[in-house]
């Protein structure tokens, strides 16, 4: 049994305390407010559950009730703080009601709806209103959740229900004057609820139109015997947050204040008013306000949080999972270490299956074994990365592969018996096979026991400061300067303790106006839900259906998602599991079976040597493209100033390589290399610190200083640890006492004590996870390994992960290309659908070319496994369409990047031909349908055979230049050569920066950058100044450049879209908001242009480029192609001298020429086309 508490309200006490207020014995009104959107209204709704229960407690309310529109993503978060604070919580939702039925979408009728206010009496009613919401997505939903009549009849059971604001259907028809409709409708709302539960709602919003709705509403009281009741519709805290609420619209529709037909509430009055405010304006009906006290008699929800609903994995009849579980982990153990466990291990194991079975959580672990299980059987890649493979018991279940006492991993990470919550196994799957584990499950347990967790992106620090500043139209540039003034480390600072933490940013709020008011609106804002997602990892199982338990609502592909914050899963008793797909699995897996297919040879993982010199060697000299983690300009400099040679060395890296302890990088590596000396402040801190060469760079390290110095268990050093993460200053007040008194205790002087707090306290807040560190240092390892020892196959496997990222494409062929494998082009007759290895290069795959799906290319495989190699378009095109539909696009696409140059080299007459050759497929498809086959009974004009092919040859072939456009274009790269390779020499002597490598750049950091431009998007500022937006390729990648309105005046002379040119500038980092639970922003950087340099390949050597000679092979039998090549020489005037290498079978002379020529890009070309490629050099 999970361990938990059970919360119960004392219905007699609520009964007592609201009859005392009737009778006037205490000061405040007798109201409850019964209408109120919280942060969970998303982009609607600005009230933060806490502030309003808040809120509800200085108003002396007894209880408050939720009603967020069409979904109940905040319910149990509600009630869990308002038990809390001793309110009690009326759940219900403001739900969208169709117009007529809720499967009907007709776009002129059905865009608007209904607003209809419910709330459950008690659980059997919570789990009708989860119906109702969870059925108004699957079903319902066309621009909005939507229900309808019928359904609200099927579960209208144990609800209560109110008429809503202006937009409810009876106030709706009452204000466009329809009264006969709105009684209509009030009488089918008492059919579906019952007259006892419908109540008629009045709202005292200042609108005018709400004055003849509350006056017929009152009629239509008496006239039916329903009850009234007050609410007042709260979107906001207090009457001051109306502007920030407007703001808050102004985000959800992306509008700006300045449109003055943006859409925002017409008064200033949906904020939380007191119950004396809303006596006074109900004066004239104070029975409305006494049903408020009513309605909350008659709602008691109450959840029994210590009720676990987790499945059943398959615990043996008879068998207890406490004993079970402890039995299973016992023999894996010793069969990982070889038959009999050690003491030191028993201890700990003993130890640990104690606190798992004490805190109910075996059957967890059982079923977290039963996936990984699942997995390995399937031959599916996992492994467990975080705080789990710290435990033991994961290791001897083998749900982990570390071992963690040789690794010096905590426990109590993973579960902590001071503080106990459900423990998390995140489990890292290969992402092309994730799918699979998901249906696993979903077959075990039943599809409708699994679903996944909503996610929510918030209003972050910056994301505030940003979305604000659009809102309020303050200058790009301003708010840029004011979000960079707010600090990334530690993770989830506010803007509060960063204007406390930064003098400039608390001066510009000082000093500025605009400034001001942009930082209190975004202060307002900062922290509200911005919108919902489904988690990237997160699946929810259950014993019964997820339905019984949660709301649900559908995914973009289908998928079932609860609607629950992530830290509520744990509340409810339904088991959350991480299952993360990722990339570097995949390619680990793929590698493996390429190494497999070529030499017939099985590596296993496991058993790779943890030693190998040519895996470190090819780390130290910066190596470390395409390997898990390490991969990134600044993580290469670190990993060779480290030059690791363990994989403790590369956890530490892994762990430092963040904002904050990245800056104690350059202490670990000096002190490894003996350059720096290792003090400790104590004796005790040495064997704890002196892996990492005296620098924390752990969590698990924080944990045993505060056992060894200040007398800790790990438990109650894990909440210390979590203490001084939370810069809470009260709490981390009473524990530095603690950590004081305990060091005391263990002999350590006050002052030695204090400075080792001191030393330890900024770490706790980003020390790293040691067991995640070293889970990932693992993974680093082993694809390192793939690549210094199968460096072909771990290629080929890391290319095709990688087809869809065609900057990342292009960085890894080049990266491939740079250590000596050949990339072979696409060939209809030799490749597949991914990059494959063949004789000893890389064969492109076919399905990394635009308008090549999977399907296509697997039917095109499968023609050619079923009949040999194609002899030419015609037989393709016959052959290929009884395997998959001939898209006549994507053949387009394989002519015109080559993948037909075995059958036919030139292009251009393959497009010619491609109309016959379909037709003539077609025609042969309809005859075989129709009976009709060859005349003879035979195959003879099968194919291009008997058909006269010479009707093409008049056809010229596309240009070199011309190829290379269509091949950049289709697959993202030049397979065909590159229009910088001639300048490669060139650029690399000169730049100081590459696509591949800028990223790395420190912010403001000068650079020397050059290529082709390829883009250039001028733009006008609000100033009215022209800016541009400029895009240019080097032979590893694309670099945006941005040239500010100084910089463009003097370069836009020089911007010319297919130049060469160099470009000198600056870093620039940027953040771009991240819409997700975990971060709100991520740094990018583009250049920021200084000046640009026009680079001419017929330069004398004045710029540097060493180009000063024109060199064009010409053979002796071609002498009638000499005048087309005068014409073009003298079509291109330069400075360039040109020499001709004529030559014939047995010899070549070289020719000197009185002609010079700008050798432009177009210039080789026109001679490449003319003569044949590779005829011109220009040395």
């Amino acid at each position: 049994m999970i361990t938990g508490f059970v919360i119960s309200y004392n219905r007699v006490e609520f009964f007592l305390y609201s009859k005392i207020r009737l009778a006037g014995m205490v000061m405040s009104e007798p109201f409850v407010h019964l209408h109120t959107h919280t942060e969970f209204s998303l982009l609607d709704g600005a009230c933060r559950i806490k502030d309003l229960i808040k809120k509800a407690v200085e108003c002396d309310m007894p209880a408050l009730a939720i009603t967020d529109h069409g979904a109940m993503y905040g319910n149990i978060s509600f009630y869990s703080e308002a038990r809390a604070a001793g309110i009690k919580p009326i759940l219900g939702c403001e739900v969208y009601v169709a117009r007529q039925s809720r499967t009907r979408r007709d776009p002129q009728f059905d865009k608007e709806q209904f607003h209809l206010v419910l709330l459950a009496k008690n659980e059997n009613g919570y789990k009708n209103l989860i119906k109702l919401v969870s059925i108004a997505y699957s079903e319902g939903f066309y621009y909005k959740p939507r229900v309808d009549k019928e359904l609200l009849s099927q579960y209208s059971d144990d609800l209560i229900a109110l008429t809503a604001c202006l937009g409810g259907e009876v106030p709706s028809y009452i204000l466009r004057g329809n009264i006969d409709q709105a009684q209509r409708s009030l009488g089918d709302y008492i059919d579906i609820f019952g007259r006892d539960n419908l109540y008629l709602e009045l709202q005292e919003n200042g609108m005018p139109e709400q004055q003849p709705v509350n006056k017929e509403l009152i009629r239509l009281a008496g006239q039916t015997g329903l009850k009234l009741v007050a609410t007042n519709d709260i979107h906001y805290l207090d009457a001051k947050d109306a502007d920030s609420h407007d703001v808050l619209l102004c985000i959800q529709t992306n509008s700006t204040l300045s449109n003055p037909d943006r859409y925002r509430l017409p008064t200033r009055e949906f904020y939380f008013k007191t119950p004396q405010q809303m006596a006074e304006l109900f004066a004239y009906v104070p029975e409305a306000l006494e049903n408020t006290i009513e309605i909350a008699e008659r709602c008691n929800v109450e959840f029994d949080f210590t009720q676990s609903k987790l499945p059943d994995p398959g615990v043996p009849m008879g068998a207890s999972p406490d004993q079970y579980m402890t039995d299973e982990a016992r023999i894996g153990l010793a069969s990982r270490m070889g038959g009999s466990i050690h003491d030191d291990y028993l201890k700990q194991f003993e130890y640990e299956c104690e606190i798992i079975n004490q805190c109910g959580f075996a059957l967890y672990m059982l079923i977290v074994r039963d996936f990984t299980d699942f997995a390995r059987k399937s031959g599916i890649y996992v492994g467990v990365r975080g705080s789990a493979a710290g435990s033991l018991v994961c290791y001897g279940l083998g749900i982990t592969d570390v071992d963690p006492i040789e690794y010096g991993l905590a426990f109590e990470r993973f579960l902590n018996p001071e503080r106990i919550e459900m423990p998390d196994v995140d489990l890292d799957i290969q992402d092309d096979r994730r799918d699979e584990l998901i249906q696993y499950v979903c077959d075990k347990y039943g599809r409708d026991h699994v679903g996944q967790i909503a996610t929510f992106g918030s209003l972050k620090a910056r994301a505030a400061v940003r979305d604000c500043g659009r809102v309020l139209g303050v200058e790009l540039a301003d708010v840029d300067r004011i979000c960079k003034m707010i600090p990334t480390v530690p993770t989830g600072i506010t803007i509060e303790q960063a204007m406390a933490e930064n003098p400039e940013l608390k001066a510009a709020y000082d000093d500025s106006k605009e400034t001001r008011r942009l930082i209190d609106t975004a202060l307002t804002l900062e922290g509200l839900n911005r919108n919902a997602g489904v988690h990237a990892a997160g699946v929810l199982i259950s014993a019964d259906p997820l339905i019984n338990h949660v709301p649900v609502q559908q995914g973009n592909k289908g998928e079932s998602v609860a609607q629950l914050a992530k830290n509520d899963i744990a509340r409810v008793g339904l088991l959350k599991m991480d299952f993360l797909g990722l990339a570097n699995l995949t390619i680990l897996a793929d590698a493996i079976k390429n190494v497999k297919r070529t030499s017939g040879i099985d590596l296993d993982v496991f058993e790779f040597p943890l030693d190998d010199p040519k895996v470190f060697e090819m780390l130290g000299r910066g190596d470390t493209n395409g390997v898990f983690q390490l991969e990134g300009d600044g993580m290469r400099r670190s990993v060779v100033d480290l030059k690791p040679n363990s994989v403790r060395e590369l956890a530490a890296i892994v762990a430092l390589y963040r904002p904050g302890p990245m800056a104690f990088i350059p202490n670990f590596v000096r002190s490894k290399f003996g350059q720096e000396p290792i003090n400790y402040l104590h004796p005790s801190l040495e064997p704890i610190l002196e892996e990492t060469y005296g620098v924390i760079c752990y969590q698990e390290q924080v944990l045993r200083i505060a056992r060894a110095i200040g007398g800790f268990t790990m438990g109650q050093a894990d909440v210390l640890r979590k203490a001084m993460s939370s810069k809470n200053r009260e709490i981390m007040d009473k524990q530095r006492e603690k950590f004081l008194q305990g060091a005391k205790s263990n002999g350590v002087p006050e002052r030695i004590a204090a400075k080792i707090y001191e030393q330890v306290e900024p770490f706790a807040g980003y020390a790293f996870n040691k067991a995640h560190a070293v889970c990932y240092a693992f993974l680093a390892y082993r694809t390192a390994y793939m690549k210094a020892n199968y460096p072909v196959e771990y290629y080929a496997a890391l290319l095709s992960a990688n087809m869809d990222d065609k900057e990342k494409l292009g960085i890894y062929i080049e990266d491939s290309r740079r250590i000596g494998i050949k990339l072979l082009p696409p060939d209809v007759n030799a490749g597949g659908v991914e990059f494959e290895v063949e004789d000893g290069g890389i064969r492109f795959g076919l399905s990394a070319i635009k308008g090549c799906g999977r399907g296509i290319i697997e039917g095109i495989v499968a023609a050619r496994q079923a009949g040999g190699a194609f002899r030419d378009l015609f037989d393709f095109c016959e052959r290929v369409q009884d395997h998959t539909p001939i898209n006549k696009s994507a053949l387009e696409c394989l002519i015109k990047v080559g993948a037909f140059e075995s059958v036919w080299s030139n292009r251009a007459q393959l497009m010619e031909m491609l109309p016959d050759a379909t037709s003539a497929a077609a025609n042969k498809m309809r005859d075989q349908k129709t009976g009709q086959g060859g005349l003879f009974g035979d195959d003879s004009f099968a194919g291009g055979a008997g058909l006269d092919l010479s009707k093409y040859k008049h056809i010229s072939d596309f240009n070199h230049q011309e190829i290379l456009t269509i091949e950049k274009d289709l697959t993202g790269l030049y397979l065909s050569g590159h229009p910088l390779e001639r300048m490669r020499g060139y650029l690399e002597k000169n730049c100081t920066a590459t696509a591949s490598t800028y990223k790395g750049l420190e912010n403001d950091q000068e650079c020397v950058i050059g290529g082709i431009i390829t883009d250039i998007r001028p733009k006008i500022t609000k100033r009215g100044d022209k800016m541009a937006f400029v895009r240019i390729e080097d032979l590893s990648g694309t670099i945006p450049v941005t040239f500010f309105p100084q910089a463009l005046k003097n370069c836009e002379p020089q911007l010319i879209k297919e130049r060469i040119v160099t470009i000198k500038g600056r870093a620039t980092h940027r953040e771009r908001i991240i819409i997700d639970e975990e971060s709100e922003s991520q740094v990018e950087v583009e250049i920021r242009g200084e000046s640009v340099t026009l680079v001419r390949t017929n330069n004398n050597g004045s710029n540097g480029n060493g180009y000063r000679t024109v060199h064009i092979r010409i053979k002796a039998s071609n002498s009638d192609k000499l005048n087309l090549l005068k014409s073009l020489i003298e079509a291109n005037p330069g400075n360039s001298p040109v020499f001709f290498w004529v030559f014939d079978e047995s010899a070549s002379r070289k020719v000197s020429t009185r002609f010079k020529v700008d050798a432009s890009q177009r210039f080789v070309s026109e001679v490449d086309t003319l003569l044949g490629r590779d005829s011109l050099k220009i040395i």
